[in-house]
This record gives C-alpha cells, sequence and structure tokens, in this order.
C-alpha cells in the first residue's frame, strides 16, 4: 500500500484523485487546502490530517519523511490552481515522492525543461493526468488513424461550450495569469488528444480572443482543425439550453460526429493504476499541448488567416478585433 499526499483537496476536480486513490487500494495520509470546506474527506479518508497552511504542510510532511519512514508519502496529487502547479510539482520532488498533476502541468513550455531538470536532480518523476487518452472510443480512434498507411489529412472540427457564471472571473479561473485562459484551462484536454493522435502542430492560428471566447484554425501533421471554446451560455445550441445542459462537446471527423461522451467516470482510476505500475503520463507528453495554447495565449487574432469554424463564419454583428466583446445569436448559429 503507498502512501498519498494531497494539495487542492477542496478543489472540483480533488473527488476523482480521492476516489483513485481509495480505488487502487492506497491511503490518503495528509491534504492541504486554503479552503476548511473539506467535509468530502468523512467519505474517503476521514483519518486523514488536513492543513490550510502550505507551512505546517511541508514541516508535517517532512517530519514523517525523516521519524516515521513507514508514513511517509510516495506520491503528492496535486489538484491547486494552475499557476501553482510548477511549484506543488517541485515539493512533491523535494520531499521524496513522486507527483501526479492534474493539466496543466505548466502554463509556459520552458517549464517543462526545468521540471526535467529538477526530476533528474531527485531522482523522482512527475506524472500528468491526461485521462482522455485512456477513453476506449479515443484509444480506437488513434489505432484507427495509426493503421491507416495512406497521407490522408483528416478534417476535424472542435466546438467546446460550457457556461459558466460570475464567479468564474472572480475566481483564479478567470486570470489569465493564473488559469493561463480559456484555451488552457478548457482547451488543453483537446489539444492534448488532437496532437496524440494527429501528430504535431505545425500552424497556429487565432481568430478569436477574449475572456470568455477563444476559436482557431489548427494545423496537425495529420489533421485541420477549426476549434471554438466558450464559456457564454447563449452559445449552447438551442436544444442544449432547452434541456437545461450548461455545456455542449463535439469533434467532427470529416463532417461525421465523433462520439465519447460515456465511460469517464474511472478515467482517473485508470491513470493512477498505470502510475503505480510505472506506465504513466509522463513530462515530456505534455510539451506539444502546452506549446499550442502558450501561442494561443500570445498571439494576436488574425481573422482573415486560415480555416474558421462554422460558429465563427455565422456571427451575425460584432469584430474580431482584439478587446471588442462578440455577440453572437444562438437562434441564428444552430
Amino acid at each position: 500500500m503507498e502512501n498519498f499526499a494531497l494539495i487542492g483537496v477542496a478543489g472540483y476536480i480533488a473527488p476523482r484523485h480521492l476516489q483513485a486513490i481509495k480505488d487502487t487500494g492506497n491511503t490518503l495520509v495528509a491534504a492541504l487546502d486554503k479552503s476548511d470546506s473539506v467535509g468530502i474527506l468523512d467519505s474517503y479518508f476521514p483519518q486523514a490530517d488536513f492543513f490550510t497552511e502550505f507551512e505546517r504542510f511541508d514541516r508535517y510532511l517532512e517530519m514523517l519523511r525523516r521519524k516515521e519512514p513507514e508514513r511517509s508519502v510516495h506520491y503528492v496529487s496535486i489538484c491547486s490552481p494552475n499557476y501553482l502547479h510548477d511549484a506543488h510539482c517541485r515539493f512533491a520532488l523535494r520531499i521524496g515522492a513522486d507527483a501526479i498533476c492534474e493539466k496543466p502541468v505548466v502554463l509556459n513550455p520552458w517549464n517543462v525543461d526545468a521540471l526535467l531538470e529538477a526530476e533528474r536532480e531527485y531522482g523522482k518523476n512527475i506524472y500528468t493526468v491526461l485521462q482522455l487518452r485512456l477513453h476506449p472510443e479515443i484509444l480506437k480512434l488513434k489505432q484507427k488513424v495509426e493503421q491507416n498507411s495512406s497521407d490522408k489529412t483528416y478534417d476535424i472540427e472542435l466546438t467546446y461550450i460550457t457556461a459558466r457564471g460570475k464567479w468564474y472571473f472572480y475566481s483564479w479561473k478567470g486570470s489569465e495569469e493564473k488559469s493561463g485562459g480559456i484555451a488552457t484551462n478548457i482547451g488543453i484536454h483537446f489539444f492534448d488528444i488532437l496532437t496524440w493522435i494527429f501528430g504535431k502542430p505545425i500552424r497556429n492560428i487565432v481568430h478569436v480572443k477574449q475572456p470568455d471566447l477563444a476559436a482557431g484554425y489548427l494545423e496537425l501533421q495529420k489533421a485541420r482543425v477549426r476549434w471554438f471554446l466558450s464559456l457564454r451560455h447563449e452559445d449552447l445550441p438551442a436544444e442544449a439550453a432547452r434541456g437545461s445542459r450548461r455545456s455542449y462537446r463535439c469533434i467532427k471527423i470529416n463532417g461525421e460526429p465523433f462520439e465519447f461522451t460515456d465511460n469517464f467516470q474511472d478515467l482517473h482510476t485508470r491513470v493512477y493504476e498505470e502510475v503505480l505500475k510505472g506506465n504513466g503520463f509522463k513530462l515530456e507528453e505534455n510539451r506539444n499541448a502546452i506549446e499550442i495554447v502558450y501561442e494561443i495565449r500570445k498571439t494576436k487574432p488574425s481573422p482573415k488567416l486560415g480555416e474558421m469554424h462554422s460558429l465563427c463564419q455565422k456571427l451575425n454583428r460584432g469584430r474580431f478585433d482584439e478587446g471588442q466583446k462578440i455577440f453572437c445569436s444562438p437562434e441564428q448559429l444552430y
């Protein structure tokens, strides 16, 4: 049985990590969060020690390492805000543990190189949660593409709309400096699987970039991708809005919808199983997606270049100039 610590236990994604630790037969020794709304621990590891101050958490885990080796931590699960992932990965390595970090593992490409150096220095590993790579339908798609011996280029349209309330923009997620912006915070999952399946990025064009909306064109070795990401409720298709759904996800490949809505429940557990077997996703596997979202964050929109997503084409008023709010009518979009 392995000992775990978890940083960010009050966050949205933490329960999936708690479940994965429990499902794999391991134990949570200690948890950290600046918020003390962590009653969720009672459902998983009620005996885990809990801290709201990082300094005390650090001191406690270091004490276990030195004085109680049977309770020392082997893995640190990191569910903290994006901008803290880098520092928390380093902390895990420093106390002699491997890290299991939510994506994005870092916000900037050069931070990957710095963490690779830290791995070599401490002799420990940083694993990342790229759970969509373990989804059965995505695995089938990757196999199909790899078995295609032709030089075929796939035509892909990615649409992800997940409505967020005002709270989002008051939290760290609404700060580009802390979250990396919309493309990093909600899009990096998709950019990862697309580059994993269809190859490295060749061309990256941004058509629209707003705090709550981004769209562009991404050319990969085996695919042309038109992508659209939105946090706005008014961008949801009519059928989703009528059904009180707050998210809409669609990937079309050569005009045909690619369905992978189901089988998400145990993917974090699958990630942990692979990590415990020594087969987890390592730092270098994150590079392509991190480079893509970094370029999106730093690039000025060029609406006249590349192939535009169908939703951008149907925007009935507003301009694509950076800083100009985009308005659209859902009735005319769908």
